[in-house]
């Protein structure tokens, strides 16, 4: 028998070989290593992910984990946000405030209520709906009381709604007042000739195009548009009257608009006097637990946040509130 010692040939193809299946077994060995760390990275991410979305949906139910915990049979005070700009888009809407408010009144524990408010205000339209429901609440459930509480800021369609209220509460250093109604907007009609750019108008109406930013105004419109803000403006200001009545000092400046720190404004009866959620809660409406009936938006909402945009919606969108800028 031939020896593959005595074949040098073979030898050497034998040693290529087995030179070669090392390296193909550490190939493999390597690529199965990579799949198996690949798969527990994979497992590893989609449980981050996993964990993710029950934090997620923890963080939108726990406000309404706190309502239901309202049913003890222990009495409390429900809290409920006007926090933000008031619109129909936001999180401060009327639809959103006035269920939490018809929630707050449903659950028989209900002590009493408390307007948690830190707004510059917003849409009139809003800020009258939740108006009209305190009002209506406070005549069917007299010895309910409902009260405002102000943190940094509640001005103009926010004092509208805490106007509505038993009591309004303040920190000497809030903002609170902007009893008044605006309408912004801009005018290109010099930078257009400089540049020497034309304005092509067609409309079919003849005030369709009224307060166009590239036309020159027309001193009618401008009128009309100022009596529309004059009639909302007193809209406000007989809103404000009827909740505050004879608390409202006589003072030139008390409907123009101007802001004043809360210490003016209990001087000025625009407040009631000073505090915050907690010693209202419980040295005033006499139930210290605080329980938070404020309406949720929807989970995915929550998540993705809203998608998209009113579009044209015209001059009733352009009316509101003044807000600090």
């Amino acid at each position: 028998m031939e020896n593959q010692h005595d074949n040098p040939i073979k030898a050497e193809v034998s040693r290529e070989s087995g030179w070669e299946r090392e390296v193909i077994e550490k190939l493999a060995l390597a690529s199965i290593t990579e799949q198996t760390r690949a798969r527990r990275w994979s497992v590893f991410f989609k449980s981050v992910m996993l964990l993710y979305l029950i934090a997620l949906l923890g963080v939108a139910m726990y406000p309404r984990i706190k309502h239901d915990m309202g049913s003890d049979g222990k009495g409390h005070t429900a809290v409920i946000d006007v926090v933000g700009v008031i619109a129909e888009d936001k999180d401060a809407n009327a639809s959103s405030i006035i269920e939490s408010l018809r929630d707050a009144v449903k659950d028989r524990n209900t002590k009493g209520i408390i307007l948690h408010s830190n707004s510059p205000g917003g849409s009139p339209v809003q800020s009258a709906y939740v108006y009209e429901e305190i009002r209506k609440i406070k005549k069917e459930h007299p010895d309910l009381p409902v009260y405002a509480v102000v943190s940094d800021i509640c001005a103009s369609g926010c004092y509208y709604i805490a106007s509505a209220s038993d009591k309004i509460f303040v920190n000497q250093s809030s903002l609170i007042g902007s009893i008044g109604v605006l309408m912004d907007g801009f005018g290109f009609v010099d930078i257009m000739q400089k540049l020497g750019v034309e304005r092509r108008l067609l409309t079919a109406g003849a005030h369709k195009a009224m307060l166009d930013p590239f036309s020159p105004p027309k001193a009618d419109e401008t009128k009309y548009m100022q009596g529309l803000l004059d009639q909302v403006h007193q809209q406000f200001i007989s809103a404000v009257k009827t909740g505050r009545g004879d608390r409202l000092k006589d003072s030139p400046e008390m409907f123009s608009g101007l802001v004043w720190t809360g210490e003016a404004g209990v001087k000025l009866g625009v407040a009631d006097g000073f505090g915050n959620d907690d010693n209202v809660a419980k040295d005033i409406i006499g139930a210290e637990r605080l329980v938070d009936f404020t309406q949720q938006g929807p989970f995915l909402d929550k998540i993705a946040g809203k998608l998209g945009a009113y579009f044209g919606q015209g001059i009733g969108s352009a009316i509101q509130w003044p807000s600090l800028r």
